[in-house]
């Protein structure tokens, strides 16, 4: 089981994982950085390989995703409160940007925000 690798989370970057890999090996746990230097030997294949994945071995899945959630950063609402998910009511909405047309890939700047939530992965356009 020692040798088994969970993947904590993927990036099409691999600058957008040093944070995570940094905060991990900090606590004791050894990480892999799958397919980083495909990524950065050739950016263009990233999405079409998952982008880089961010590996932990089996027996630090659990550690390395309470850590992982701890350095997550949640959407909040003007006054800084936390939003919640309207199908579960969880306060654990995340930004994220799907990049699933060549304009996106190419301009991901013109991709609007969309929100996914952490606990029941319902993906929304608005927050409100």
């Amino acid at each position: 089981m020692k040798n088994e690798f969970y993947t904590i989370t993927s990036s099409t970057y691999p600058a957008d994982i040093q944070i995570l890999k940094g905060k991990l090996e900090s606590e004791g746990i050894q990480v892999f950085l799958r397919d980083e230097n495909t990524v950065n030997t050739d950016p263009l294949i990233s999405d079409a390989i998952g982008g880089v994945k961010l590996q932990v071995y089996e027996s630090d899945k659990e550690k390395a995703i309470a850590i992982y959630k701890q350095l997550k950063s949640y959407v909040t609402d003007e006054e800084g409160n936390l939003v919640a998910c309207k199908i579960c009511g969880r306060k654990q909405l995340e930004v994220i940007y799907l990049r699933n047309n060549i304009l996106y890939k190419l301009f991901p700047f013109f991709e609007p925000k969309k929100y996914r939530c952490d606990n029941c992965n319902f993906l929304s356009k608005s927050i409100k």
